[in-house]
């Protein structure tokens, strides 16, 4: 019996993932919870094991394909069993009248009547090669869109790192035509984690560049195809099949001046359609479902309701306008599919997104569009704006909010001279810059300096590391001890690990500590779940088995979502200390100076002063100085100092 093999569910926000690479042929053996494909979410990249074992049967969504959570991308059986889509061509004719039945079921004007009496007496062959006909004559693109290269094979924007859900092609190392190697560089990428050179899937020829220099797609998109030389391309195909969409409409002209009967395309679209007198495209009308959360057939938008309307007042539609304003309410809904963090602003100020317009990939709206709504006033209600009997600076204040109101500021002109070297900023250095802004427009960032000695931990360290490598067969480093003095100040000073959510502050009832990770193409901050609840062993194992694995790319994306305190440790590089930007929407961030040897004036019990060389290091902790004082913050690193300094550890 055949097993289906599903897009799995790696998070609560993640609805869809992209086929990275499959591990298997088809033909086949694999064991049961043996990795079959690797999959890319905009969270993480990880492997999905088999369900069963047996042969892999079928594989339903190809490398660089993006499908739906749950949707089936291969199919796994015993040797020898056929594949669910072999046994599909058994039961066509079964389809085919299901879905003459279900066009009987649907409601039709009385112009549309003679024709689906005509149709439901063609066989069914006519009917599927009349809707097929239609479908090209009024919506050409949508058949070339269906039709693939022959032989040819899409090369995808790919994931470079987590949050990142688009890129932009910097250069095209290759033109249409050049022939290629596999794994060879085929063109440079931005992502606002890092720049990087996309590598050829196959080997071939470049047949079609889909994506010009400078222009940013989303992650999954098709920007080329690469292929055997002489392959026929998508745009080959799209003008072949233009021509053959001109051909018929000529012909049908002709049969009409001639006075033959021939059933017009609006006639048979009324036939055809199941749902709605407007005719649009399967997916975009897929894309509004999913916005909406509801029903498109049962409750349709405004522009579309009037369409339905002109089809059923005039017994046919106005083919021209009702697609304008379908598409008009398309763009409207794109628009409201922003980012969680958009949404959540937008939640907050009580603003529609869709009065915004958006500037990102297909009209949403980015987090630059929506606080510049927000700073210009536009935010307002209303009913704030229309009130005569409300003071003047009730109509000028902005609704509550974490973002503190930019000053307006006129950047002074930057004039280069001889010698200077001018050039644009990066992708990368873009995004870096509007989410660093956004934090520190945020939260009012202040920052306290502890020196602590870190000698009592540097000789428990040396003494243990060796027998802690040979028990548990990781390293002990610095960062647990630190971790554990964290969780214990945290649960000390508690308004150090809460939230802030307009007028209300939310403390956290459990501790998890975000601890930034350095990786070649940016920076990932994995979350220690409960991580009071775990001894110094426990956090060591946790925390270097969470680091080799974001490494790695084998991270689920709950591993880096729910943190409530972040420590970052840039001593690891040689820096004694550093300011660092909270990480929204915690309140601190502590920052891990190197721990070096320095001369340290200590006191004997007998009130003698002497010189030690003693491990020393800097701890700096930022605070949203909002809701944390001075003296929280300062109490905070005292607590930390005393714990490190003075505590007798155990593993």
């Amino acid at each position: 019996m055949s097993v289906e093999v599903v897009m799995p569910q790696m998070g609560e926000s993640i609805t869809e993932g992209t086929v990275s690479k499959w591990l298997k042929a088809v033909g086949e053996k694999v064991e049961k919870d043996e990795p079959l494909l690797e999959i890319s979410t905009d969270k993480v990249d990880a492997e999905v094991p088999a369900p069963s074992g047996g042969v892999l049967l079928e594989i339903r969504a190809n490398e660089g394909e993006t499908v739906e959570v749950n949707s089936v991308v291969g199919v796994l059986g015993a040797e020898g069993e056929s594949s669910a889509s072999n046994q599909q061509s058994g039961n066509g004719n079964q389809q085919n009248v299901a879905q003459v039945e279900e066009t009987k079921s649907q409601p039709v004007t009385e112009e549309a009547k003679p024709v689906v009496e005509e149709t439901r007496n063609e066989p069914a062959e006519q009917t599927q090669a009349a809707t097929a006909s239609t479908r090209s004559e009024t919506n050409p693109q949508s058949e070339i869109g269906n039709q693939q290269p022959s032989d040819a094979t899409e090369v995808v924007m790919p994931q470079m790192g987590e949050s990142i859900t688009e890129g932009t092609v910097s250069k095209w190392l290759k033109a249409v035509g050049d022939k290629i190697e596999k794994d060879e560089p085929l063109l440079e990428i931005s992502t606002d984690k890092v720049d990087a050179e996309v590598p050829s899937p196959v080997a071939g020829t470049l047949l079609e560049i889909r994506t010009n220099e400078g222009e940013t797609v989303e992650v999954g998109s098709v920007v080329a195809l690469v292929g055997a030389e002489g392959a026929v391309s998508s745009q080959q195909l799209a003008v072949s099949s233009q021509t053959s969409a001109g051909q018929k409409q000529a012909e049908q002209s002709t049969a009409q001046a001639t006075g033959a009967d021939v059933a017009t395309p609006a006639q048979v679209t009324q036939t055809t359609q199941t749902s709605t007198s407007v005719s649009m495209p399967v997916g975009e009308r897929k894309e509004i479902e999913e916005v909406e959360g509801r029903s498109y057939d049962y409750e349709q938008p405004e522009a579309v309701k009037e369409a339905a309307a002109s089809v059923s007042g005039n017994g046919k539609s106005n083919g021209q306008g009702a697609n304008d304003r379908g598409q008009m309410t398309i763009d409207e809904l794109r628009r409201t599919k922003s980012s969680p963090l958009v949404r959540n602003i937008a939640k907050e100020h009580g603003i529609d997104i869709s009065r915004i317009q958006g500037s990102g990939m297909s009209g949403r709206v980015t987090k630059k569009d929506i606080m510049s709504f927000i700073e210009s006033g536009a935010a307002l209600k209303p009913q704030d704006l229309l009130r005569k009997d409300a003071p003047i600076a009730r109509q000028t204040q902005l609704p509550t909010t974490q973002t503190a109101q930019k000053t307006t500021f006129t950047a002074p002109p930057v004039v280069s001279a001889v010698g200077d070297r001018v050039e644009p900023m990066s992708v990368m250095r873009k995004k870096i810059a509007e989410h660093m802004t956004f934090s520190k427009q945020t939260s009012a960032h202040v920052t306290s300096v502890y020196e602590i000695d870190m000698t009592n931990v540097a000789k428990f360290r040396e003494k243990n590391k060796a027998e802690f490598a040979a028990r548990y067969g990781t390293k002990l480093s610095f960062m647990p001890f630190i971790f554990q003095a964290a969780t214990n100040a945290l649960r000390k000073f508690p308004i150090v690990n809460s939230q802030v959510s307009g007028e209300q502050i939310i403390y956290k009832g459990d501790i998890n500590l975000g601890m930034a990770v350095a990786l070649d193409w940016g920076l990932i901050v994995p979350v220690i779940k409960k991580a009071d609840t775990l001894s110094l062993s426990g956090l060591a194992l946790t925390a270097n088995d969470l680091a080799d694995r974001a490494r790695m790319k084998k991270l689920n994306p709950d591993e880096v979502q729910g943190g409530t305190f972040t420590i970052t440790n840039p001593g690891v590089f040689g820096g004694l200390f550093g300011t660092p930007i909270i990480n929204q929407p915690q309140v601190a961030i502590l920052c891990v100076g190197t721990i070096e040897k320095r001369p340290k004036v200590l006191t004997l019990p007998d009130g003698d002063d002497y010189i030690a060389i003693r491990s020393m290091s800097y701890f700096a902790l930022t605070y949203d100085h909002r809701i944390v004082d001075g003296a929280d913050g300062e109490k905070f690193l005292s607590y930390m100092k005393e714990y490190l300094e003075t505590t007798k550890f155990t593993l």
